[in-house]
């Protein structure tokens, strides 16, 4: 996504109101997510480690299975993180921040976590550097994002409809790697996954996103209730695009490995 279709506060909220309904329909998410944590170089060990974006804690909960460690889960939304707290474990600790100004000393981390968070970034490049500035030498961060081809059935739908912005935008993957090409890692990887979940009809995967806090936040977006009549011509243009499984979603996850290396 892009600054200038971003707020922040409104991120915040939609997540915060989310807390409770959000693990219960995040099966996308758990998987991309465990698809990342295998992505981990297998003899990496860390002690001092930040799952960022940590949303209900669920990946906070196994960074700390898996390192054995403490584990620092931030987010800005502070519904998430009471939730977060609420399950433990005891060890790990939750704190409200922003990954564009992260309240943590330079040169402190060895591992920084991120599953479908820093999308909600007004300035990926930032929250970037950041990232590098906490990170120690020889330390990694690894995170995913959804790029442009998301939610692309739901948006040409929208577009048979009106013409107003009612599905999030996401960064195209040409722009997401000449970020991270300037971001100041030694090295770095960028490897792209196509997720199609399939719907019984339109209302069921609006209501999933709704669930998950993550239905339009982008300026822009029609103000008021959408009519019943919008709703109808969306619900038919969607179903030119149901196929035998249902109607189709389609995600497009770029997995994306940074290394900082030791300095000389």
């Amino acid at each position: 996504m892009t600054a200038e279709v971003i707020d922040k506060q409104a991120v915040a909220a939609s997540f915060s109101r989310a807390a409770t309904t959000y693990d219960q329909v995040a099966e996308l998410q758990r998987s991309v997510g465990t698809n990342l944590l295998e992505r981990l170089p297998k003899d990496l060990q860390a002690e001092r480690l930040v799952d960022l974006g940590c949303g209900t804690g669920y990946f906070t909960r196994a960074l700390n299975a898996r390192f054995q460690q403490p584990v620092l889960g931030l987010d800005i939304a502070e519904g998430m993180l009471r939730y977060a707290r609420s399950q433990g474990p005891a060890s790990c600790a939750w704190v409200t921040a922003d990954a564009e100004a992260l309240p943590l000393r330079s040169d402190s981390q060895q591992l920084l976590f991120s599953s479908l968070a820093l999308q909600w970034c007004p300035d990926l490049g930032q929250a970037l550097r950041e990232a590098h500035r906490v990170l120690q030498s020889g330390g990694h961060m690894v995170f995913n994002t959804l790029v442009d081809g998301t939610l692309q059935e739901l948006r040409d739908a929208w577009q048979a409809v009106d013409g107003y912005v009612h599905v999030n935008r996401f960064m195209p993957l040409a722009q997401l790697q000449q970020i991270l090409a300037s971001a100041g890692f030694t090295h770095w990887s960028c490897e792209v996954e196509t997720h199609v979940l399939h719907y019984p009809q339109l209302s069921a995967l609006t209501h999933e996103l709704k669930a998950l806090g993550a239905h339009n936040l982008n300026a822009g977006r029609p103000g008021g209730l959408t009519g019943r009549a919008r709703l109808r011509a969306l619900t038919s243009a969607y179903e030119s695009f149901r196929q035998s499984a249902g109607l189709p979603a389609t995600y497009q996850v770029a997995q994306i490995i940074l290394h900082k290396g030791h300095q000389a």
